[in-house]
């Protein structure tokens, strides 16, 4: 029984008028001493009580896809096989563009997809489980295409790439489900007002549910940035048609994510032409839970803040910050005071709590800014 499926709704739903129907029905029956009948009385509050937990619980992860899994969500699911060491430049022999550097291309590696299973998650989303040959993570790899992708006008298009991370602990169907991206911008693609774009959304927790990798390299710990940056890039190219060039690309994310999609951004310039911040933040201490901020050096060079100031080069990257006072807009705004020509950064003031609630309404306004950057394919 999965974690976010239906069947386990409805048993924690159906559990809390049981548990205090049984109590009522137990409650006067209780016999021997009189501790033993306060002890017996005290679990029947506390099991009404943890039902009622429970349900509660399942309700809002269901409707903010936290965790994704049971493995998620107890922290015993570990994706990094092995963290083997990864050279410097372009590991994998290849640039953004897909041409090869020193080394010959790499063959394809088909995968095979299928659907999600989850009834949160639309029915034209697929996964597959991608084993990363550079950075040593395995992990699924949730793609969705737009609905030029099929039309026999575009069979000779290639299509431009989103790459979306969710928040710390955060489910890579989130994007899907709770924030709906799919949905939202599947008729925005049809009329013309948004680039159809392919959305991909890889999983981001790779350790546990106490470990924020911030989607960087540690050594011993996880080859996160490759994971991101060339296994799921690689995957892409190898499977659909993505258009290679580093013009077409972007990456997106909310809270913890946010911060790895401008760190990712700023990082790779030669593979990510734009970078979408939703609640995001700069030091990676903001998350009390991240490997990153645990080492001076990492947390320093982590820092997206950091990255840009000491850019040799300014960045042709375009950035899009949105946040609260206190949440995330501060940061925007520092970003946009470092940034020097061609780099451009766009600070939006938002108000609200710091959930999907505030971020989904948000999508159609902030694709429609990524498609002024990233026209569409033409047939």
């Amino acid at each position: 029984m999965q974690l976010t499926g239906q069947p386990f709704l409805i048993l924690t739903i159906v559990l809390v008028p049981v548990s205090i129907a049984v109590a009522l029905l137990l409650w006067g029956r209780v016999r021997g001493p009189k501790p033993l009948q306060a002890l017996v009385r005290l679990i029947m509050i506390l099991f009404c009580q943890a039902t009622a937990v429970t349900m509660i619980f399942v309700m809002v992860n269901n409707a903010n896809l936290i965790y994704g899994s049971w493995g998620d969500l107890l922290g015993d699911d570990s994706h990094v096989s092995s963290v083997p060491p990864v050279p410097s430049g372009d590991a994998a022999g290849q640039n953004a563009a897909g041409q090869t550097g020193d080394k010959p291309a790499a063959a394809k590696v088909l995968q095979q997809f299928k659907g999600v299973d989850d009834p949160l998650v639309p029915k034209d989303v697929q996964t597959t489980d991608l084993k990363g040959r550079v950075s040593g993570v395995d992990g699924e790899v949730n793609v969705w295409l737009p609905p030029q992708y099929n039309d026999p006008a575009y069979k000779d298009v290639k299509f431009p790439v989103v790459e979306l991370f969710p928040g710390f602990p955060g489910s890579s169907k989130t994007w899907f489900g709770s924030l709906k991206v799919s949905e939202q911008l599947k008729p925005l693609m049809q009329s013309g007002q948004v680039t159809p774009f392919i959305l991909v959304s890889p999983r981001t927790q790779l350790i546990s549910t106490t470990v924020d990798t911030g989607c960087a390299n540690v050594p011993g710990k996880v080859n996160a940035d490759t994971w991101l940056s060339t296994d799921v890039p690689q995957m892409i190219l190898d499977n659909f048609r993505a258009d290679p060039s580093p013009d077409s690309w972007a990456v997106g994310g909310y809270s913890a994510g946010a911060h790895c999609a401008d760190r990712m951004a700023l990082l790779h310039p030669d593979r990510y032409r734009a970078a979408i911040s939703l609640s995001g933040y700069n030091d990676p201490n903001s998350e009390n839970l991240s490997l990153t901020a645990k080492d001076p050096k990492l947390r320093q060079t982590s820092n997206p803040l950091y990255i840009l100031q000491h850019e040799a080069t300014p960045p042709k990257l375009a950035l899009y910050q949105s946040g609260d006072k206190g949440d995330g807009y501060e940061d925007g705004q520092a970003l946009a005071a470092a940034a020097k020509s061609p780099t451009t950064v766009q600070v939006v003031l938002t108000t609200g709590p710091h959930t999907p609630s505030l971020w989904r309404p948000m999508i159609p306004s902030v694709f429609e800014w990524l498609s002024k950057l990233i026209p569409a394919p033409k047939p």
